[in-house]
Parts: structure tokens; sequence; C-alpha cells
């Protein structure tokens, strides 16, 4: 009797929580890449990629309404791009874009404006000093990154920026 019950408790834990698991990340899967609508690795990557999505268009908000009242975050953007957060954050589809190229930009010693072109596809005045044909057509961060700096790890280095822009938006909201 007393294993019956351990069996009907242990099968009615697993049942309500099977959904639960089910939506973390397996061991080794292997997302796509960062930008363009690519999808990342599952698990707590998904969550953070969320809350980035979420702050482009949270509650009908926009990019430049959360960068207002979210003075911390756009003091970081500022600090890393030089330019006002609103500026900065201008043609990027989400705000965690946004972050993770200023990061690039900081990191990698990358022109935030020919990032920023590159990955938004807008065209630059001809007096910048980014290389024939940037901002000719939007592209994910990696992509960006393996055409500005061809030396650089490009997976590598969009991996690292995403989680530095996670880190800041997870700060500036708590």
């Amino acid at each position: 009797m007393k294993s019956i019950h351990i069996f009907v408790i242990a099968l009615a834990l697993a049942v309500c929580c099977a959904p639960a698991l089910a939506q973390h990340g397996h061991p080794g899967d292997m997302g796509s890449g960062m930008g363009g609508g690519a999808s990342m690795n599952h698990g707590a990557s998904d969550h953070a990629a969320n809350a980035r999505n979420n702050m482009s268009a949270s509650h009908g908000q926009t990019m430049n309404d959360i960068l207002t009242r979210n003075t911390q975050l756009a003091g970081k953007i500022q600090h890393l791009t030089g330019m006002s957060a609103q500026q900065a954050c201008t043609g990027f589809k989400n705000l965690g874009q946004c972050v993770a190229a200023a990061h690039v930009s900081k990191n990698l010693g990358i022109s935030f404006s020919c990032l920023q072109a590159d990955m938004t596809g807008t065209a630059l005045k001809s007096s910048t000093a980014c290389p024939a044909g940037t901002g000719s057509k939007s592209m994910s961060l990696g992509k960006a990154i393996q055409t500005l700096r061809p030396t650089s790890d490009s997976k590598t280095e969009a991996k690292k920026a995403s989680k530095q822009a996670d880190e800041d938006i997870k700060e500036s909201n708590s």
C-alpha cells in the first residue's frame, strides 16, 4: 500500500513538472548564432533573449520610451558608444541588439557607427571611416563583426557581447 502511494505521488509530480522541464535546454544543443532573427541556444539564453526582445516592445512602448525611463541602461549605452542611447539604438530591432553592438564596439575597438550601419542596413555618409559597402544591407552581429574585423573570432565575440548585454539589461531592470 505504501509503495502505491509513493508511485502515485511520483507520477503526479512527473506529470506536473514535465512542461516546465521541457522548456529548458538540452546539453550540447547549439543555436545558430546571434542577430538577424536567428535562434539562440535553449535554456537560460532563451529567457535572456526574451527579456531583450520584450525590452523593445514591452506593453506598447518604443525603445526610446524604455531608454528614457531606464536611465541606468541609457547611461551604459552612452558610455560604451559615445552617443546618446536614443541615437545609438536607432534602427535596431531590439534593445538587446543595440547593447550587444555597443559592447562589441568597445571590446574590439570597432566603430559603433559602422556596426550600427551594418546591422541596421542604414547607409552612412561618405565621409565616415567605415569600409566601402558598410550599411548596404542589414546583417547579424556576428556577420558585422566578421565584415569589419575579419581577424577576430566573430562567433565568440558576438556571444560574449550578447552575454554582456543580457547582464546589463537584467541589472538595469532590478
